[in-house]
């Protein structure tokens, strides 16, 4: 005797490789991310602490190799707002919504009051879960 299949297996099983396929997508744009913040992070700042360091020790770096090395370090705080748009779509819809510049313009401008009344913890609130937030 052959048992039928019940068609909803082979559903939840291709709705959970969907998810799964979904969340390690994320995950890998994620690491991708974080690799090239802290990427940039220890090349621009790894010099200026070993220069850091040798000037404590021995005072022999000069002033001007110093002061190109701090520049590096501020170069990439200058970065990091470039990066997170690039590679972060909720950043770029935040921006999008408060900068005129980044904003399209079938969006409307939120108003100061829809603002104030918005982070104001008043009236109420949507309720939330684990599963909302994640």
């Amino acid at each position: 005797l052959q048992v039928p299949h019940a068609p909803s297996q082979p559903l939840a099983s291709s709705e959970s490789r969907r998810f799964t396929n979904k969340h390690s997508k994320k995950a890998l744009k994620a690491s991708l991310t974080l690799g090239i913040l802290l990427g940039m992070f220890f090349v621009a700042w790894l010099p200026f602490f070993v220069t850091n360091v040798a000037q404590a020790v021995c005072g022999c770096v000069p002033a001007g190799f110093f002061d190109v090395l701090t520049w590096l370090g501020y170069c990439n705080s200058t970065m990091n707002p470039i990066i997170y748009p690039l590679f972060m779509r909720d950043f770029k819809r935040a921006m999008g919504k408060f900068l005129p510049c980044c904003r399209r313009s079938a969006e409307p401008r939120p108003s100061a009051i829809s603002l104030s009344m918005r982070n104001s913890h008043s009236g109420p609130r949507a309720p939330t879960s684990l599963k909302n937030v994640l």
